[in-house]
């Protein structure tokens, strides 16, 4: 009998062994995805943010620049698309083709000098501004985040851990393709009508 128990003991006790070193190290992960998750929630809530204040700004303009319809129909329909955007990918996208649409609005702004007076449209730039400054911090935490969190699922013994308990790493958001480079504006009087 005490020969039986001798091997089975020491398979209990490195099991149990196993057992205690695995539980932190899921713990870690379940840990790391929440804060990727709770970072998101933060760049969520900015561009959410960025997608009211659009409507207020486009109502001042209209004033304006009733001849720019263009360039409204665009923020429009890339406020529409930010607002259906349900993954983090879609989110990036929409959010490029937003961050297009408004620079061609920020174009048409020089045009007109009396709106830039304006104080209810510099207020909404102001916002505006102080939001993207907001989004920018809320992006840079969230990728630093998932910076941690792919390197847990990456390295050794977490990679085990997280292919047992289906954890994949995290996308990053990355910046629109040509980001780069600055966008040309034009203030010469050729654009006004």
């Amino acid at each position: 009998m005490k020969k039986v128990l001798g091997p089975i003991g020491i398979i209990v006790i490195v099991l149990g062994v196993l057992v205690l070193l695995f539980i932190p190290k899921y713990n870690s992960l379940v840990t790391a995805e929440e804060n990727v998750d709770s970072k998101w929630a933060q760049v969520e809530n900015q561009l959410q943010r960025r997608y009211d204040l659009i409507p207020n700004l486009v109502q001042s303009v209209k004033g304006y620049a009733n001849h720019e319809q263009e360039v409204i129909a665009s923020i429009t329909e890339a406020r529409a698309q930010m607002g259906n955007a349900q993954t983090p990918e879609q989110q990036a996208v929409a959010n490029d083709a937003l961050n297009g649409a408004l620079s061609r609005l920020l174009v048409v702004v020089e045009n007109y000098p009396n709106l830039k007076a304006d104080a209810n449209f510099r207020q909404l730039m102001d916002e505006l501004a102080g939001t993207e400054n907001r989004l920018a911090v809320a992006r840079e935490d969230y990728n630093n985040e998932v910076q941690g969190f792919n390197k847990i699922v990456k390295r050794f013994p977490g990679n085990i851990m997280a292919n047992i308990f289906g954890f994949e790493q995290k996308q990053y958001f990355k910046a629109a393709a040509g980001a780069e480079q600055a966008p040309a504006v034009d203030f010469s009087d050729s654009g006004k009508q």
